[in-house]
């Protein structure tokens, strides 16, 4: 069974860990607190720690001359510089972090349909939907990690995808923290088949990486590599890539297989091509085979299990619906 490393996640605090939100209370998450024997959460509040108390008048994001604001119209304080060197310092600060968890539609942590006031009167929303600010800070530094709101995380595909990105780079950020290169050919060995469904295109350039014909410094090479690995993982595994990649997997067992398991695969596969299966049935499948045939490349492939396994639910939102 493969031994995950432990993400860090950069958390809102309010999200469970503290009854931080303006109105002090706070909002357990099933998600947050499914993932927390999994990662290590660092809960933060930025209205906290600008010297908002709790309770609080809310503060929002008003356009002052088509510039973004953070305004508290109780007390009429601009807050703005405050949180933008909050955000400075403490993002600047952190060593070691995988992903974020913001709270969704706030106007210091949301990432995105963030209110935007033209006025601090009420009744004064804009049209045009922004980001916190601490958000903006966030996609601006680290916006090569996996960066979600807690409410998006009930849709199934996001979901799906901000695990696997995360659990990735957090297994990639042991590698580099060895700097060896037979850990980085390791890494791409066994993740070759999860690259090949994200994309083959950014795959087809590290493979030389990894070679290191050049016989290039391993830093250097680990550093470029990280470089691609971001690139690649960027966007969910498409579909047809997902095929491909089931396909590549049953030639190992070509000549092992009868006719009608061959058979039923394909129906399995033709299933998940029509969305009227999930990936995990036709990945079952292969799963069963992996193990009967004591087949070693194939157990090791991140692809069948990218991230642990009691973290896997098909529950979904229903908003954008793809059980992909």
């Amino acid at each position: 069974m493969k031994l995950f490393h432990r993400p860090t996640i950069v958390i809102s605090q309010c999200l469970g860990f503290a009854a931080c939100r303006y109105n002090g209370v706070t909002i357990p998450d099933p998600f947050v607190e499914q993932l927390k024997p999994y990662v290590t959460y660092l809960p933060v509040c930025a209205e906290v720690e600008i010297g908002l108390g709790v309770p609080r008048d809310p503060i929002r994001i008003v356009l002052i001359n088509n510039e973004p604001r953070l305004l508290q119209p109780a007390t009429g304080a601009d807050v703005t510089e405050k949180m933008r060197a909050f955000a400075a310092t403490y993002l600047t600060a952190l060593t070691e972090v995988d992903g974020f968890i913001l709270k969704g539609r706030s106007p210091s942590c949301g990432i995105k349909d963030v209110k935007v006031y033209r006025g601090v009167e009420k009744g004064t929303a804009s049209t045009n939907k922004g980001r916190g600010f601490f958000a903006q800070a966030v996609l601006e530094r680290f916006g090569h990690l996996p960066v979600e709101e807690e409410g998006r995380l009930t849709n199934f595909t996001i979901r799906e995808h901000f695990l696997t990105r995360l659990f990735t780079l957090a297994d990639f950020r042991a590698v580099k923290a060895t700097g060896s290169m037979g850990e980085l050919v390791r890494f791409h060995s066994d993740n070759k088949l999860l690259l090949m469904a994200y994309s083959e295109s950014q795959l087809r350039l590290m493979g030389p990486l990894v070679a290191n014909r050049e016989k290039k410094p391993p830093a250097e090479v680990i550093a470029a590599y990280e470089t691609h690995l971001w690139k690649a993982l960027a966007h969910p595994a498409r579909r047809t890539a997902g095929i491909n990649v089931l396909m590549h997997a049953l030639g190992y067992f070509s000549d092992k297989l009868t006719s009608a398991e061959k058979a039923y695969f394909l129906d399995a596969l033709e299933k998940y091509r029509a969305e009227k299966v999930p990936l995990s049935v036709p990945v079952s499948l292969l799963g069963v085979w992996i193990a009967r045939f004591k087949e070693p490349y194939l157990s090791r492939q991140t692809f069948f299990a990218p991230y642990p396994e009691e973290l896997v639910t098909i529950s979904d939102s229903g908003k954008g619906r793809d059980l992909g």
